[in-house]
């Protein structure tokens, strides 16, 4: 096998508790991780040299790229002299909560071992996944999981199938100073993750919308009022409960009702650049093509 093409889906989160700093710098959390349909599509290809090409001037390709870091990773730890074109074709935004990196980093680790025949177990890739960031163990498998830890400790849910909107406001969010306002403003969780467990455990996407909740909000919104203004346009059109995403920006709403979805899709995106109709999925990656 020569080359390999790949999807890699983003992630909302259905809950957020952030419990407390540990003493590495990580956040315990309990969330709700949920596969949506919107998906980053990357081909790998063996080549003499490591190179990565993006359709998105804004996805930095230096050092602090992740597909960078796997592949780097995977050729230290396996001693590979070989190298690896990647072309990423970005249809997740960034800094928007959606895991998008994250993704792209679960892809590499899947793309790599099958190309350089590799042989990982699942517990080494998972323990790659870790080394390369806390929400990378959750998209090498994703669909519905309870993510316990700093989001390594993951729990298989059934979760009943939803549609959803999903929209990011033109704005950037870092995660690392969210959480460092988080610690010092001494918020305390609204611990809702067991909640939205049991309604999705009883299949009820009324429950589950209606205990949607990330505990991030309460910072983000004090930044950025524009998050409140989505949430409140998603309700008023028809989005049974909404919430933000990971640390921010990008907001869904779950909706039960098709045309209200495409009603609220289309007024959105006269004010928004990053709108998009998706649906819950039961998987991470997916071959492509």
């Amino acid at each position: 096998m020569e080359k390999i093409k790949l999807k890699a889906y983003a992630k909302v989160n259905l809950s957020l508790d952030i419990l407390g700093k540990r003493k590495d710098g990580y956040h315990e959390i309990s969330s709700i991780m949920q596969s949506i349909d919107l998906a980053d599509i990357l081909e790998f290809e063996k080549s003499e040299i490591v190179k990565i090409f993006c359709d998105d001037h804004r996805v930095p390709l230096g050092e602090n790229n992740l597909i960078l870091k796997v592949i780097n990773l995977l050729k230290a730890k396996f001693q590979i002299k070989e190298g690896m074109l990647v072309k990423l074709n970005k249809k997740i935004p960034l800094a928007a909560g959606l895991g998008g990196g994250s993704a792209d980093a679960a892809a590499t680790i899947v793309a790599l071992d099958k190309l350089w025949n590799l042989g990982m177990s699942r517990e080494e890739k998972m323990e790659i996944a870790l080394k390369i960031g806390a929400d990378v163990p959750f998209c090498l498998e994703g669909g519905t999981k309870i993510a316990r830890g700093i989001g390594e400790i993951l729990e298989d849910l059934k979760g009943p199938s939803m549609h959803l909107l999903v929209v990011k406001p033109d704005i950037e969010v870092f995660t690392k100073d969210v959480y460092n306002k988080w610690d010092s403003f001494g918020f305390k969780s609204s611990y809702v993750t067991a909640l939205v467990v049991q309604a999705i455990q009883e299949g009820d996407i009324y429950k589950i919308a209606k205990n949607v909740k990330n505990d991030l909000e309460l910072i983000t919104l004090q930044e950025y009022p524009v998050i409140k203004q989505i949430k409140e346009e998603m309700i008023k059109k028809g989005a049974l409960g909404c919430a933000m995403t990971g640390s921010g920006s990008a907001v869904y709403g779950i909706f039960d009702d098709l045309q209200k979805l495409s009603k609220a899709y289309e007024d959105l995106k006269k004010i928004f650049r990053f709108v998009f109709i998706s649906k819950s999925i039961d998987k991470g990656l997916e071959l492509y093509g």
